[in-house]
C-alpha cells in the first residue's frame, strides 16, 4: 500500500490492526497477516507485455439507474436497508431548527421587503445604478462646459466652481 502523503501513511499504520482483523472476518480464516505501507508517493505499475494500446471502450448506451438496475442490485439494495439503523431524530434538535429557520426567514424578509411592485418597476438597485450614471453625466457635461470655458480663456462662473455629482 502506497499513501499519498504523510498523514495517511501514519493514519493506516495506525489502523493497520482494524484493517486486518476486518479482512480477515471477512474472509473468514486468517488470510491477511500484515500490511505494508510503503513511503508516501506513487508506485509505478507494470504493464503486462500482452497489453494492447488502449483498452476497449465501454459500451455505450443508456444509464443505469435504480429501475433498470438488475435484480441483484435490488436484492442487496434491500437487504441493506432492512439492517441499516434508522435514522433517530432528536425532537429538540428538530425543533431548534424550525425556530432558527423561522428566524432566518423573518429576518430576511426584513432585510429584504417584498414591495408588491410589478416587475415593470425597475428593481432598487437598478434604480441606484441609473441614478448614478444620470449624476455621472451631469458632472460630465460640467467638467466639458469649464473646459471649454477655461479653452476660450473666460474665467469659470459662479455656479461652475463647486458643482460635482
Amino acid at each position: 500500500m502506497s499513501p499519498e502523503s504523510t498523514a495517511w501513511a501514519t493514519k493506516t499504520r495506525l489502523e493497520q490492526a482494524r484493517v486486518i482483523a476486518a479482512a480477515n472476518e471477512s474472509a473468514g480464516h486468517t488470510v491477511v497477516r500484515a500490511l505494508k505501507i510503503l513511503a508516501p508517493g506513487t508506485v509505478a505499475t507494470h504493464e503486462p507485455a500482452d497489453a494492447g494500446p488502449e483498452p476497449a471502450a465501454a459500451p455505450a448506451g443508456p444509464p443505469r439507474t435504480r429501475e433498470t438496475t438488475s435484480d441483484g442490485y435490488r436484492r442487496a439494495l434491500a437487504a441493506h436497508q432492512e439492517v441499516a439503523p434508522p435514522r433517530r431524530v432528536d425532537p429538540a434538535i428538530a425543533d431548534a431548527v424550525e425556530r432558527q429557520t423561522a428566524a432566518m426567514r423573518a429576518l430576511s424578509a426584513r432585510a429584504f421587503p417584498e414591495t408588491g411592485e410589478s416587475d415593470e418597476q425597475p428593481a432598487p438597485i437598478e434604480a441606484a445604478r441609473a441614478q448614478r450614471r444620470q449624476e455621472s453625466e451631469r458632472t460630465r457635461l460640467a467638467a466639458l462646459r469649464r473646459a471649454r470655458r477655461e479653452r476660450a480663456g473666460q474665467a469659470p462662473g459662479p455656479a461652475e466652481l463647486g458643482q460635482t455629482a
